[in-house]
């Protein structure tokens, strides 16, 4: 493993201040200091410190759901109403990544790894999430071009990256592709030129995609982790 993700997997740091511990000289692996950023470290055998202090990988977990409609996005309710968490079995505190309305369906990620969570919801980021709406009335060929366009909602101007129809002779199955982590930003968008979503359902998120049946849970693999980080981390 990279030593700096090593470091940032401890939870001492994010990546890139990581990265500069090593750079300061204040990281050793079995005794000696290393400022070589490219160095790696086996996990099982090596003795990494930082200021002469042992550090030892954290346990993470990341897992991806596929949401099902009735649950609360949270770890918590004050209406008593079901959340999120309550679907997937674990001893560890996990809170999920961004949101998902009430009645909105698909793609959540969960985890303990704040970092993580920070890098998929920061803004500078643009992680990309698909959703498909169905609409009350089909879309005309003028408000599907206005909804790639700035729209002015309440909370200021908002624009889709990408509009299209799930299958082409239905105008009401809308594919949406947005940057956005506003709430009830994808209604919002559609509202403000006259037409109510029935039905919202997540199909991606940050290229991840719902292949597990609604209301069921996976772990999301190492790989995909590795992917997203790498994917992400600028």
């Amino acid at each position: 493993m990279r030593l700096n993700k090593y470091i940032a997997s401890s939870g001492i740091a994010s990546r890139r201040n990581s990265e500069e511990l090593i750079k300061q000289g204040r990281v050793s692996i079995n005794s000696e200091i290393v400022m070589d950023l490219a160095s790696n470290v086996d996990p099982d055998k090596d003795l990494v410190e930082i200021d002469g202090e042992k550090i030892s990988l954290k346990k993470f977990l990341y897992f991806l759901l596929n949401k099902p409609k009735g649950f609360i996005t949270s770890t918590k309710d004050e209406k008593s109403r079901p959340v999120v968490i309550e679907l997937i079995k674990t001893n560890e505190k996990i809170f999920p990544v961004g949101r998902l309305d009430y009645n909105t369906t698909g793609v959540l990620i969960l985890t303990n790894d704040g970092d993580f969570s920070n890098l998929l919801t920061h803004p500078r980021n643009k992680v990309p999430k698909v959703y498909h709406a169905i609409i009350d009335r089909p879309l005309s060929p003028e408000d599907q071009v206005k909804l790639t366009k700035n729209l002015v909602l309440k909370d200021g101007k908002g624009r889709f990256e990408k509009v299209t129809f799930v299958k082409k002779h239905d105008k009401k199955l809308i594919e949406v592709t947005v940057i956005e982590g506003r709430n009830h930003f994808v209604k919002n968008m559609f509202g403000a030129l006259g037409y109510n979503v029935l039905s919202l359902n997540r199909k991606s998120f940050a290229g991840i995609e719902a292949d597990i049946p609604v209301g069921s849970y996976r772990k999301l693999t190492i790989k995909e982790v590795e992917v997203l980080n790498d994917m992400f981390s600028k």
